[in-house]
Parts: C-alpha cells; sequence; structure tokens
C-alpha cells in the first residue's frame, strides 16, 4: 500500500488541457472516485498514474517514491511503477484460461511455478472463481470476466490499483451487484485506488471520496454525502442530480439558514442551507426534484412559488411534473398514489412549488 500524491499534474493533447494543473492526495488504503463526463480529464490523470501517458507537467509520487517529475526529469516506466490496472475492456488473452491471465503478470515477473500457483488460487479465491481456472475466458460472461481482469490486477500484489470505468460494459443489474462486491473487496483489502467512472451511482458507493472533474480540474473533493448532499459550484449541482438550479442573491438570516432573494420575475425570497456567503453576494440555489412538494393552495412564509403545470410523465414508482413559474423550469417527482397534488395534477393546471428549506443548497455562483 501507498500514498499517492499529485502535484501541478498537466497533460495537453495539441495545445489543449486534458489535464490542467490538478492537485490530489490519496491516503494509505483510501479508494477516491474521478468522476465526470466525457472529456473531463479524469481517464488521461488514471494513464498519467499508470505511466500510459508522459505528462508535460507536474509530480506523482507513491510514497517516498518519485514515479514521474517533470522538473527533475523522472519517469519510471509502467512496468516499473508496481500498479495493477483493470481496464473498461477487461483486455484478457483470449487464448489463455482464467489461470493463463491470472498467472500472466506473475510469470513476466519470472515468479517460481509453485509461488504462481499459491497467488493465482489467492487472487481466484478473492473473486469467487476458484471453481473457474481452467475455463477459457471466451467461455466467461462479462461479469465473469471482469472478475478474472480484478484477481489478474491483485495477483502481483501491487502498491495500489488502478480502476478505468471497470463497470461499463455490462447490463444495469451486474453493475449493481459489481460495485457492491469492488467496495466489499476493497474492505478487506485496503489497497490504495483510484477509480474513474461517469457514473454517479457507482462513484458514490466504492468510494471513500470522490473527486469531481470539470474541463482537466478538480471542482470538488470529498466524501460521498458531502458531495451528493452539498454541491460547492454549479457544475457539481447538475452532475449529482440537481434538476433545479436558481440565480439568487443572498438578502438576510433567518436561525441558521440563510435567505436568499431570486433574480428573475417577482420578488421572492427563498430561505435555504447556509453557505456562509455575505450579504449581497450572488449565489446558486439548488434543489432537488424529489425533495419538491406541490400544493393546490399557497402556504405561509417564503419558499413558495406560483407555477402553471406543463408535462406530466408517469416513470412507474414516480410521477414526473414540469411546471412553469416566473424563475423558470421547475421539475418534480412524488410518488404516485399517495393522495399528493402533484399526483393529480393536468397539464395547464394552476398550483404551487414548494421548495423545502432543508433540501435547498446553496453555493457561490
Amino acid at each position: 500500500m501507498a500514498q499517492l500524491n499529485i502535484s501541478n499534474l498537466t497533460k495537453l493533447f495539441d495545445g489543449v488541457p486534458a489535464v490542467d494543473d490538478l492537485d490530489l492526495e490519496i491516503k494509505d488504503g483510501e479508494l477516491v472516485s474521478l468522476l465526470g463526463p466525457s472529456g473531463c480529464g479524469k481517464t488521461t490523470t488514471l494513464r498519467c498514474i499508470a505511466g500510459l501517458e508522459s505528462p508535460d507537467q507536474g509530480e506523482i509520487s507513491a510514497g517516498d517514491d518519485v514515479l514521474v517529475s517533470s522538473s527533475r526529469g523522472i519517469e519510471v516506466p509502467p512496468n516499473r511503477r508496481n500498479v495493477g490496472m483493470v481496464f473498461q475492456s477487461y483486455a484478457l488473452w483470449p487464448h489463455m484460461d482464467v489461470f493463463g491471465n491470472v498467472a500472466y503478470p506473475l510469470r513476466c515477473r519470472r515468479v517460481k511455478t509453485a509461488e504462481i500457483r499459491r497467488r493465482v488460487r489467492e487472487a481466484v479465491d478473492l473473486v469467487g472463481l476458484a471453481h473457474m481456472l481452467d475455463r477459457p475466458v471466451t467461455q466467461l460472461s462479462g461479469g465473469q470476466q471482469q472478475r478474472v481482469a480484478l484477481a489478474r490486477a491483485l495477483v502481483a500484489e501491487p502498491r495500489f490499483l488502478l480502476f478505468d470505468e471497470p463497470l461499463s460494459n455490462l447490463d444495469a443489474g451486474l453493475r449493481a451487484t459489481m460495485r457492491t462486491e469492488i467496495r466489499s473487496l476493497h474492505n478487506r483489502l485496503g489497497r490504495t485506488s483510484v477509480y474513474v467512472t461517469h457514473d454517479q451511482l457507482e462513484a458514490l458507493t466504492v468510494s471513500d471520496r470522490i473527486a469531481v472533474m470539470n474541463a482537466g480540474k478538480i471542482e470538488q473533493l470529498g466524501t460521498s454525502r458531502e458531495v451528493y448532499s452539498t454541491p460547492r459550484t454549479r457544475f457539481v449541482a447538475k452532475f449529482v442530480g440537481y434538476e433545479n438550479i436558481f440565480d439568487a442573491t443572498v438578502c438576510g438570516r433567518r436561525g441558521d439558514r440563510m435567505q436568499a432573494r431570486l433574480a428573475s420575475g417577482p420578488t421572492d425570497v427563498v430561505t435555504c442551507v447556509d453557505n456562509g456567503a455575505a450579504e449581497g453576494a450572488a449565489v446558486g440555489l439548488a434543489v432537488r426534484a424529489s425533495s419538491i412538494t406541490i400544493s393546490g393552495s399557497r402556504p405561509s412564509g417564503d419558499n413558495s412559488l406560483v407555477a402553471t403545470v406543463r408535462t406530466v410523465a408517469y416513470l412507474g414508482d414516480q410521477i414526473e411534473t414540469t411546471l412553469d413559474t416566473a424563475h423558470g423550469t421547475v421539475v418534480a417527482k412524488v410518488a404516485p398514489g399517495l393522495g399528493s397534488a402533484g399526483a393529480l395534477l393536468e397539464v395547464g393546471e394552476q398550483c404551487f412549488v414548494n421548495l423545502p428549506a432543508d433540501a435547498v443548497v446553496s453555493f457561490l455562483d
């Protein structure tokens, strides 16, 4: 195991930064996910750690060992970094059986045959494939092939593990199973790991901390709960599923809550979670569709907007309603069959959108 430190990492493609002056410190035994959309720089960062890309600037070290340093002219070859990598495409040898694929890294290191057998059996036991050692990998399911790839990454006892979108090729049900298994395996082994994904549920499930990336930079780094519940930027709020975002200006405090005046339309004030912004500061307010309630009459106090129903869509376990307000379109999701006003509305009806103060988060805009 090793602490992984990344400092001022920059990687350019045709003069355009894919990774832009990135800093990240990963603790011993920690699993950190790089989460973001395609093109945000997460896979390029991972490949720089593995040695599959040469950064234009910066330094990467594992504990006291410098793996790459542009200023000192150091770049350790990939085969000497002692990392285990699990690829999106599995990258298995199709002409080998399970044993041969898992044993391959040890054979490259010229480990003795008896030791190879012992370590391969330990690795396949960890991923539940001990009964398939002689099975050709071409006869395995997608989930089984991914387990072989994971065992191969573990067998050489690497100082850290790298995962590059490892579950993207699996169906939804198998992804749910595998992300639970990966987290369980991490809990048992405590191997320092970096996990790349564009799937927020995957990141929330497997991670100790999540680094949300955008345009080659980290926009927010925190625990799963922190990133999901208290996004610090507009980009992070949108990416982790806050469907409703409003522009506002801080206008005061009420108890331990902040009050902000919405920037467009009539003078509506929203009480929300306090982010410490000074009065008069421009802020963004974000609220999830599932937190919004809809009523036929306006409740007393703040946090209620006049609305007109634009669309109603039945989603099985939820009814999704889009509503027009003076401050833009609002999306609400309510459970059907509970007598909620939101479950009974028709297109064109007037109603009130209610934003619970505890569910409205704020960030500096």
